[in-house]
């Protein structure tokens, strides 16, 4: 993955929006990318996450209703989101953002497929029994 350069587009406005679960980044090249809570923390990009290497990623299950309770920033390069679920160590680097904005639509077709492969659920642990759909 490219790193930052001064090219990378950084963010204009970071907006969360509590009640939908949606983080709302505004970029300097006027691209807008709205990301569900949901989204970020599967994808976060700490080692507990995303592993030490390529194929050793964490299936994150059962995070559907988790939301951010904190944003912090970090340098003037990234963002560490605090999760309802205590997660806090991924640093989400701009050009990390912009590229999960870019491909959000694919990577969360791919999430959707391993926890259906997995036989997993995306609702918490206490709900899951009792709620087996799936949604797009």
């Amino acid at each position: 993955m490219a790193g930052l350069t001064k090219d990378t587009p950084y963010p204009t406005e970071i907006k969360l929006h509590q009640k939908s679960r949606i983080l709302d980044i505004t970029f300097s090249d006027g691209k807008t990318f709205q990301f569900p809570c949901e989204f970020l923390r599967v994808y976060s990009p700490s080692a507990e996450v995303s592993g030490h290497g390529p194929g050793q990623e964490v299936l994150q299950t059962g995070k559907k209703m988790v939301s951010i309770v904190k944003i912090e920033p970090v340098g003037n390069y990234a963002i560490q989101l605090n999760f309802t679920d205590g997660h806090n160590t991924g640093l989400y680097s701009w050009d990390l953002l912009y590229n999960f904005g870019l491909n959000q639509d694919k990577m969360w077709q791919r999430y959707l497929q391993r926890m259906d492969e997995a036989g997993a659920s995306r609702e918490p642990a206490s709900r899951a029994s009792t709620a087996q759909h799936s949604c797009k």
